[in-house]
């Protein structure tokens, strides 16, 4: 009997359905060894030597499978075909004893894919292993030895880690990018025009199309041009009596070509801003997938697509869709990552003919969030595959005095991939002008508007810019973005973006001031490439862990006696109500909060109550909303009055009410929702544009 052992029970589940009888598939459940969880666990003076122990939920499955492995005439490593998969494998023959284990890799659950690995079986890359004891061995050393100075100079239960810390770094950046901001007033003016027979009319059924300033005289005028309202009243004085005259007519056909299909870090992108799916549950829910083979290897690089891929996307497109949608030729993408490995594909379903509505019905797998990723990656690989989509594009120029008014329209010609992969895009059509027309002018008018600050970061915007960045690795991005928020560095604000907490912020401010190669993006990137060095055979782990962990280890020794302990109470006047002893206010993980002053001596402690934010309480009128927090500390807003009122909601308000039902509204996104369940305008009622047409929006309390 031959020994399969892969990392998760799903994954052999799916596995041993395509073998015989004379295999035996079996799961580690994850990892079977790491370093000890209660000390460094590496030998400094003896070349970084790393102790590894059993972990102590896996004891009882290494033991079963000890017992597999002695009875078995043969044991196959199949763990996952990357640096972790290569590392659990290598665990697994020390804690087993397996002298010459067969090692196989696939990037799908195929029943052809595990028989041609099985004929193509190999040895264990010791690169991909030392590459990862590197990675792990100097995460270890980061946080070990830098978050107890923290607990010292800040306050306990801060950590810090080497690429975490980066990150929390690029977020705080943004938000001291964002509180210096000064806003710029400028101004636009728009020409709302028609031509003179009326029965001329554009796509739309409506003669009236906008025009906006964009030259005086040969000047283009760029946007901050118009900085006021006196100036914006003297252009419309100057054009008072003027003669709107199209000048110039430019037409074009314009093509959009698909993108790639996804790899690890644009599928995280794209779950995140069309699914509103975190990268943790993206890179769960694809694990899902992969391990019941509907889907290729979800971690990887590689834009490569396999031939057989392309011919299965071939014939569905032409069977489904028609000649008319299939690219002229097979679209290769070109992996851009250096470390990429050729032999891995991107992320394409298995098979190109299991489509989405019939997904639950084949699978038998009901959950929604299978079945909306399934869907995202199998329109994104299709798509790739299919032919461009082609927009009429006409531009026209409108002379009036010294001024030059430009209107600009387009139109969908051919849709090409979007019928399988729809993109937002505003299709407005101009009416056939000529050019010398003399146009009517309906409405002339200003408008106010300020300059923006740069946007916080989403999760899919903020792993763009790590991969721009070259921060950590896209197989990392999902436990990086969990642990800051879990940890407090990192919380939402009303659009689910990402904004620094208090913490946060006194945390970086540490870190940057006394450790700046901690938190330095390009020494975090360099050590990146370090890595990817190991596990191409480059370079030696010990030599990297030497050149890091020793100017390290001697500046943290410098600093502990350097750097004094940050004082970040604040007194009130308030009493202890056990001790009689001053309360004040600290700082803790999730916020601040009142305590003893006497503390350890007086162990007294309160919720800092917080003050309201302006809005009445509907339900009792006596009380006002202010921010609470759950026990697991999750954000909602309810009624000063508690527990005399049970007023709750967990979207902030604003001080505006729904007029169909009349329950308080949130702000999402800019639009003004209503989150009332039972009222007809739930789930996005947009009452900021039209009082009287809902719009879906897929929000929910």
């Amino acid at each position: 009997m031959q020994l399969v052992i892969v990392e998760s029970p799903t994954k052999a589940k799916t596995i041993s359905h395509f073998l015989g009888k004379e295999f035996s598939v079996a799961s580690s459940y994850g990892h079977v060894r790491d370093l000890p969880p209660k000390k460094l666990g590496i030998d400094l003076k003896n070349n970084f030597e790393p102790e590894y122990v059993i972990l102590q939920k896996a004891k009882p499955n290494v033991k079963e499978l000890k017992k597999q492995a002695t009875q078995a005439t043969e044991v196959i490593l199949a763990t996952d075909e990357d640096r972790e998969g290569e590392s659990i494998a290598f665990h697994l023959k020390e804690v087993l004893n397996l002298k010459d284990p067969k090692r196989i890799v696939f990037h799908e659950i195929t029943e052809k894919a595990i028989h041609e690995a099985i004929k193509h079986p190999r040895g264990l890359d010791m690169r991909l292993v030392n590459s990862q004891q590197a990675r792990r061995i100097l995460d270890r050393l980061v946080g070990y030895k830098l978050s107890p100075f923290l607990w010292k100079k800040v306050m306990r239960g801060l950590s810090a880690g080497r690429v975490q810390s980066v990150v929390v770094r690029l977020i705080c950046e943004r938000e001291k990018e964002r509180d210096g901001f000064k806003e710029e007033e400028y101004w636009t003016v728009e020409a709302k025009l028609q031509q003179k027979k009326p029965d001329l009319k554009d796509v739309a059924g409506n003669p009236v199309f906008s025009a906006f300033l964009a030259k005086k005289g040969d000047k283009a005028l760029d946007k901050l041009e118009v900085k006021n309202q006196k100036q914006a009243e003297s252009i419309l004085n100057d054009l008072e009596g003027a003669t709107y005259q199209v000048a110039q007519i430019e037409k074009k056909e314009e093509k959009r070509s698909p993108s790639a299909p996804f790899k690890t870090s644009t599928l995280q992108q794209e779950a995140s801003s069309k699914l509103r799916f975190s990268a943790k549950k993206t890179m769960m829910v694809a694990q899902g997938l992969y391990e019941r083979g509907l889907i290729t290897y979800h971690r990887t690089d590689s834009l490569n697509l396999a031939k057989e891929s392309l011919i299965e996307a071939k014939d569905l497109i032409l069977n489904k869709y028609g000649q008319e949608y299939l690219a002229g030729t097979e679209r290769i993408f070109k992996t851009k990552a250096k470390t990429a490995q050729e032999a891995h594909e991107a992320i394409r379903p298995v098979k190109a003919g299991l489509l989405p509505e019939n997904f639950s019905k084949l699978t038998k797998i009901t959950k929604k969030e299978f079945l909306s990723l399934y869907t995202l990656i199998w329109q994104r690989f299709i798509a790739s595959q299919m032919k461009e989509a082609f927009f009429d594009i006409v531009s026209a120029e409108i002379k009036a005095n010294v001024y030059t008014f430009r209107a600009s329209g387009q139109t969908l010609q051919f849709d090409g991939f979007l019928k399988v992969y729809p993109a937002k895009f505003s299709e407005n059509a101009l009416p056939e002008l000529k050019e010398a027309e003399i146009l009517d002018l309906e409405e002339l008018k200003k408008e106010q508007h300020f300059t923006k600050p740069k946007a916080r970061y989403s999760q899919a915007t903020l792993i763009k810019e790590l991969e721009k960045q070259e921060i950590g690795r896209p197989s990392t991005y999902a436990v990086i973005m969990d642990t800051i928020e879990r940890r407090g560095y990192v919380e939402r604000d009303e659009n689910k973006k990402l904004k620094p907490t208090k913490i946060g912020i006194i945390t970086n401010d540490m870190l940057t001031e006394h450790f700046p190669q901690i938190v330095d993006i390009q020494f975090t990137a360099k050590m990146e490439k370090e890595l990817d060095e190991i596990a191409e055979g480059k370079d030696t782990w010990q030599k990297t862990l030497k050149d890091f962990y020793f100017p390290f280890a001697r500046n943290l020794a410098r600093k502990e006696e350097e750097v004094e302990k940050k004082d970040l109470t604040e007194k009130t006047d308030k009493k202890c109500p056990e001790c009689g002893g001053d309360l004040i206010i600290r700082l803790g993980r999730f916020g601040k909060f009142l305590a003893c002053a006497t503390f350890p001596k007086c162990k007294y402690t309160a919720p800092l109550k917080k003050p309201g934010i302006g809005i009445k309480c509907p339900k009792c009128s006596q009380g006002e909303i202010s921010e609470k927090f759950t026990k697991k500390h999750k954000p909602f807003y309810g009624c000063s009055n508690w527990p005399h009122c049970d007023f709750a909601m967990w979207d902030k308000p604003i001080n505006k009410t729904c007029p169909s039902c009349g329950s308080l509204l949130t702000l999402k996104r800019d639009q003004e929702i209503c989150p009332n369940k039972k009222c007809s305008s739930f789930k996005g009622f947009n009452v900021k544009k039209n009082n009287s047409n809902p719009k879906k929006e897929g929000t929910k309390p």
